[in-house]
């Protein structure tokens, strides 16, 4: 017997608001220009960087950028922007946090999540959760999870440490400035649909 299901409602992102092209090839190019856009915010994000004592990771924007493009973009162009980011950075483009590159520091679990994390809140902003202050904050929060759940265990395994060590070196100085993250995302997302008049 077939059951009858309904479907997850499909909402615009605020990349979506942008003036639509005329032609498929201008969509194209104006899906491109938003990924590329996307990854250079992002590295851009990672130059505002401050090192914390007894921690391989500083503290930088891009987690915050990361976390923006995802949700702004939507899934599909939040994780091209961000395996754009990965994979420039890791061929050797100097953009990841401190102007450093490549793939072989303890920090490159947490650019890995960025792209999981794009997913997420790109998918989650599909269904409207970037609209008030309280979803906001969720999805930011789930973002950010998603980032420590690869970004962890990687540094874990980098340095040769348990994950409780590992936690301790790269998840719990930095929870009070992804809470500060998410509240400021909380305002700023919710008050650019607002000021756009689209709920």
């Amino acid at each position: 017997m077939a059951t009858a299901t309904t479907p997850i409602a499909r909402r615009a992102v605020l990349a979506d608001l942008l003036p639509a092209a005329s032609t498929r090839l201008g969509t194209q190019v104006r899906d491109l220009a938003l990924v590329v856009g996307g990854a250079a915010l992002t590295g851009v994000a990672a130059q505002l960087s401050v090192t914390v004592p007894g921690s391989p990771v500083p503290v930088t924007g891009q987690t915050f950028a990361a976390l923006l493009v995802g949700t702004a973009l939507g899934a599909r162009r939040g994780v091209a922007s961000l395996a754009l980011y990965l994979l420039a950075g890791a061929a050797g483009l100097p953009w990841f946090a401190e102007g450093t590159s490549g793939w072989a520091m303890p920090s490159f679990g947490y650019v890995l999540g960025f792209v999981l994390a794009a997913a997420l809140t790109g998918a989650l902003a599909r269904r409207g959760a970037d609209r008030s202050p309280l979803n906001t904050a969720v999805t930011m929060a789930l973002g950010s999870l998603a980032i420590y759940a690869v970004g962890v265990p990687y540094l874990a395994f980098s340095l040769h440490v348990p994950l409780a060590r590992a936690a301790e070196l790269g998840l719990y100085p930095y929870l009070v400035g992804d809470a500060l993250k998410a509240a400021f995302a909380a305002g700023a997302l919710p008050l650019a649909w607002k000021l756009l008049g689209r709920r």
